[in-house]
This record gives C-alpha cells, structure tokens and sequence, in this order.
C-alpha cells in the first residue's frame, strides 16, 4: 500500500500475538500508511513476540504491558501512551478470550465464569480503552473492533464467544453514538474465519474455514492479510461519515441464505 493516507497520524494497537495476528496484519497496512504505532502486550511470553514484530518497523515504535481486564494496567498504559503522544488517531481493538472448555462443550453447559469472563475480555475491554483513548483523540479519530459472524448466526462450537460478540457489537453502536460528538468514529470489521492462533483454539476451525472457503463468493482464503485495507479505509478520512457500523469482510459468506 503505498499511499500514505495514515502520514503524520498515531495509532495504538491492542492484540498482537504473533505475526498470523489480524492486528498484526492491520497494524503492518497502518505502518505503510504512514501512521506511527504504540503497541500492547499481555505477559512476558506475548512481549518478546510483539518487540520482534514491532522491530522490523525501525525505531519509531513503543510497546508497553496492557492486560484489558485490569483497570489498573489499562491506566498505565494510557500513562505510558502520553509520554509518547498529545494525540492518537486511531485505536484497534483485536482482543478476545472464552475458557477453552467453553468453546467445544454445548453452550448449554457455559459456566457462570466463562461467560463473565469472555464478556470482560472480548466486549467490556472496548468499552475501557475507548474511555481512555476518547480523550487523546483531540482532533476526532477512529476506534476499529474485530468481531465475527457467530454474533448474528449460530456458529457450532463459537458458543459463548458469540454471545460475547454480540455484546461487543452492539456497545459499537452505543460507543458510536456517544463519541460522535468529538468527530469519533466507532466500527466493527466481522472477518471470515481466519487462520490465527486464535481462531485454532475452537474446535472443528478447521471445518469451518473449509466451508467458507468452498461457499463464499469471492475466493477466501483464510489469511489475516485480507483485513488490512479494510482497516486503512476505517482509520482514513475516506471513512469520515462512517461509524457504528459493522463491515463484513468475509468473501460475502454472510449473504448466502443456503
């Protein structure tokens, strides 16, 4: 991508994992784009992965520790993101986590705890960072979230993390329209399956991405690098008036009746 519609612009990035990540690979399309990034990660095992991948950016890059279930990290990060910063641009949330026994046992057997602690993380997390990230975005922004369509649809095995989906969805809608008013944007891309880290950790992904590899429209193919220019477009003024919506990139998998 070698328009730099992101020059000059400030981006945070929550969610990489690995260099599979679809954070990672919107992040990489922001870099091109021009945007200088601030990264976190989640424990000293994610941060020597993250300070890997963050590197081949050069020099003009920072990472700092944000665990998104804990307020009191969130807040340092946000400290930490200041000293780097007066002003952000963008946010994109890539963040989500069930038990993993929640996502093969019927969803008729979810816990009391897995189902708290996949809202927390998955959907609850947006909510808090945009909190944090409204305040730095002093010239209006875009704060972008990563959902999937087991929130609208039943997907076998996605069980719990659809409910959570759902949520996250629909607080884009509530946080779009509260932050409309500081010129900020708040949307969803729903990704067709996606081979990350993730994603292998439900069982029968397998099943699923072949499905929609054989049934979509246009050919998908599974590779995280096909949210990136979707992600530009988002964080770019050439989504000036778009917010509280949800974007389906998924080869039109999400239009077949049958």
């Amino acid at each position: 991508m070698s328009e730099k519609v992101l020059e000059g612009k400030v981006g945070l990035v929550f969610g990489v994992a690995n260099k599979r990540s679809i954070a990672w690979a919107i992040a990489q399309a922001w870099h091109e784009a021009g945007a200088k990034l601030i990264f976190n990660y989640q424990g000293e095992r994610v941060k020597e992965n993250v300070e890997e991948l963050a590197a081949t950016f050069g020099d003009d890059v920072s990472l700092a520790p944000c665990d998104v279930s804990n307020d009191e990290e969130i807040s340092s990060f946000f400290d930490f993101v200041r000293t780097k910063t007066d002003r952000v641009d963008m946010m994109l949330h890539s963040v989500a986590f069930a038990p993993k026994e929640s996502l093969s046992e019927p969803f008729v057997s979810t816990s009391r705890e897995a189902f708290r602690v996949a809202h927390d993380i998955s959907a609850y997390s947006l909510i808090a960072l945009a909190r944090e990230t409204a305040p730095l975005m002093t010239e209006g922004g875009s704060i972008l979230a990563m959902t999937y369509y087991g929130s609208v649809k039943v997907i076998p095995n996605y069980n719990v993390m659809g409910v959570a989906k759902a949520a996250l969805e629909s607080s884009t809608r509530y946080l779009a329209y509260d932050l409309g008013k500081q010129n900020i944007r708040v949307n969803c891309i729903s990704a067709g399956p996606t081979n990350t880290l993730a994603a292998r950790g439900i069982a029968g992904f397998g099943g699923m991405l072949s499905h929609v590899k054989e049934r979509a429209p246009l050919p998908w193919t599974g590779d995280s690098s096909a949210l990136a220019g979707t992600g530009v477009y988002l964080a770019s003024p050439a989504s000036q008036f778009v917010t509280g919506q949800v974007l389906y990139v998924d080869g039109g998998y999400e239009i077949l009746g049958m």
